[in-house]
């Protein structure tokens, strides 16, 4: 019998005004499976041992050199990617606490972007997963949760 064995994944739905707009912070990286170049929100896998939160923080951190401060939850969902893994993806809302220029960002991250919504959804054929645009959308119409909805 195969064993089922989820990857649990974290997201960060980083925020800022702009003007009149809200900017989004993605990343752009290349997908280790196609190796073509996506749009992704500063994402990544749980290590052992660690908090959902803090590998949400850590992977922001990682992908962009911004330090963030998490302000809610904006929900959990599974997802099957074209690999045919099945990952558990909790994803945040934050805001940016400073942009730390002395990280070097994660070697697959090639660039960061502040795009905002109309132009995330013009560049919908380049996201990574339904979850990028979803996760923002969900945030845009108001779904937000406490942080102490999660606890360990």
């Amino acid at each position: 019998m195969i064993q089922f064995t989820p990857h649990v994944t974290v997201a960060t739905v980083v925020v800022r005004q702009k003007n009149d707009l809200k900017e989004f912070l993605l990343v752009e990286e290349r997908c280790k499976t196609t190796g073509v170049m996506v749009l992704n929100q500063p994402a990544g896998h749980v290590e052992e041992g660690e908090e959902l939160a803090d590998a949400a923080r850590r992977e922001t951190r990682e992908e962009t050199a911004h330090h963030v401060k998490l302000t809610g939850l904006l929900g959990s969902a599974r997802y099957v990617g074209g690999n045919g893994i099945t990952y558990f993806r909790t994803t945040f809302l934050a805001e940016v606490e400073n942009h730390d220029k002395t990280l070097h960002l994660d070697t697959d991250i090639t660039a960061i972007h502040w795009l905002n919504f109309d132009q995330i959804t013009a560049l919908s054929a380049r996201m990574r997963s339904p979850l990028v645009i979803s996760s923002i959308e969900r945030y845009l119409n108001g779904h937000c949760y406490p942080l102490s909805f999660i606890y360990s």
